[in-house]
């Protein structure tokens, strides 16, 4: 309004500058303003008509398209709306008036039009993008945005380019022209006529440089909100997840450099989310202190001598007690006993390496090395016995009847590592020492006791006052006899 105000009716170098217009030229120049502003109403609504009536989300690739298209669109219809009012104003209005001319069309297009119109349509874009972006991600979901195929890319180089030609080499265009027919206009004029001229070449110049720094500010505000907010947003996101929150997402909201970016990291943080759920997975099977270990790249699983401890438990009388009871109920109670003893196990510093039926292989010492090994192994054996105590106290009041274990700890050399084939591996451990232990464990049944543990075991134990000597037992697989001890009931830790 400002410029078709300025151009048509208060430029002096019009021959009636300051003539006031009449009613026809009142009432032509609203119904233009009418006719154009419905015109881009109806234009914008029909051409978003297929955005609006998406259906719960279901966007197929035109859609998706067409909304990337929304700013442009708007930008591409205000442009329209100046090109079309400087034919208005500068070639039909002085046809129906009668003053019709070259100079005045080309004078009012290159005002209307070109300069101000090319500085509207970006503003408006950057502001109609802003609005937009609020709605986008909702549209397309999550890194939609950066997937649309066919829809333009305005780059952020290109962003600040377009906006430095419109602050700077847009405003000394419209000086140069300013100047160049003002300079024409002096070429032979009377020194009256030249006064005048110089006069109106500096109201121009005023002109043009308060509404040319009004515009820089206005364009520069909106285009480094563009992109500082979404840089904003991720730099707050990549905050929350140093802070440990994988949770977090930033919505994509440009299909710009910055929404690549956006997009990366998004990705980037469902990587570490899948990596932590790997990671806590990983740690039901082993210790978080083994797992650590493992994962920090500090334990070799290729292959390696180690000094262990070994530990076999296994259930008596565990198929009658089968073949008496329910499937369901067999399994559920299976997994309760087995929860129970790997807490305890677990809870020393034990591995369990793996479930057989009923049976329970565990290691001490193995993957992570430990001095103490063979402690922490009775410790644990101390506490599985405490612990099937409770609960079987808990099923005697159910109704259920008690269950019984044996427990076989041995010390000695093992080969451990990952073995398996390629597509299957499990940590394991390979040696005399593993029979060994398995075969204490069978001794339970024939010695009458729940716990025994080797003479090697007892060796390396500092305290084995807890441990009362059984037998010297010759057990299958080996020549010599093994030095066998029972561990007292009611002992605590040794």
């Amino acid at each position: 309004m400002l410029t078709f105000v300025y151009f048509r009716y208060l430029d002096p170098g019009r021959g009636g500058a300051g003539e006031p217009p009449g009613a026809f030229e009142i009432a032509y120049s609203v119904a233009a303003f009418a006719l154009l502003a419905g015109g881009g109403y109806v234009l914008g609504r029909r051409w978003t008509r297929r955005i609006r009536f998406a259906a719960d989300g279901t966007v197929d690739a035109g859609t998706r398209r067409r909304a990337l298209l929304v700013p442009y669109l708007i930008a591409g219809i205000t442009f329209l709306g100046w090109a079309l009012a400087g034919v208005i104003w500068g070639i039909l209005l002085p046809l129906v008036l009668g003053h019709a001319s070259w100079t005045i069309a080309l004078r009012t297009i290159f005002g209307t039009t070109i300069v101000a119109g090319t500085v509207a349509s970006f503003y408006v874009f950057l502001s109609a993008e802003r609005r937009w972006r609020k709605v986008l991600p909702a549209l397309l979901g999550e890194g939609g945005v950066t997937r649309v195929s066919g829809a333009p890319r305005l780059r952020v180089r290109s962003r600040l380019l377009v906006v430095f030609a419109l602050i700077s080499v847009l405003p000394v265009s419209v000086l140069g022209v300013i100047a160049y027919t003002r300079a024409r206009a002096l070429v032979g004029a009377p020194p009256d006529a030249a006064v005048s001229l110089v006069v109106d070449l500096l109201v121009l110049i005023a002109f043009v440089m308060v509404v040319g720094v009004a515009a820089a500010l206005v364009l520069a505000a909106s285009v480094s909100r563009s992109v500082a907010e979404p840089l904003g947003a991720l730099a707050a996101a990549m905050a929350d997840v140093e802070g440990g929150r994988l949770d977090r997402r930033c919505l994509v909201v440009s299909n710009d450099e910055i929404g690549d970016v956006t997009d990366g990291f998004n990705r980037m943080v469902r990587g570490l989310q899948e990596r932590e759920r790997i990671t806590e997975m990983f740690g039901k099977y082993v210790s978080r202190e083994i797992r650590d270990e493992i994962l920090s790249g500090r334990v070799s699983l290729e292959g390696a001598q180690a000094e262990v401890t070994i530990l076999f438990s296994d259930l008596r009388d565990f198929t009658p007690w089968v073949e008496a009871t329910d499937p369901r109920e067999v399994v559920r109670d299976l997994n309760a006993y087995f929860a129970e003893m790997e807490g305890a196990i677990r809870a020393h510093g034990g591995l369990v390496l793996q479930y057989i039926g009923d049976e329970i292989e565990a290691v001490f010492g193995a993957p992570v090395a430990h001095p103490e090994h063979a402690a922490k192994a009775l410790r644990a054996a101390v506490e599985m016995r405490r612990r099937l105590t409770a609960w079987n106290v808990a099923r005697s009041a159910s109704g259920k009847p008690p269950l019984r274990h044996g427990i076989g700890v041995h010390s000695g050399t093992v080969l451990a590592g990952s073995i398996g084939s390629p597509d299957r591996l499990a940590y394991a451990l390979v040696g005399d020492a593993v029979n060994l232990a398995s075969r204490l464990q069978s001794l339970t049944k024939e010695l009458g006791a729940d716990i025994l543990v080797s003479g090697t075991t007892r060796a390396r134990v500092a305290d084995p006052a807890a441990l009362v000597r059984v037998t010297a037992a010759r057990v299958k697989g080996r020549s010599a006899e093994v030095e066998v001890y029972r561990l007292a009931d009611g002992s605590g830790e040794s």
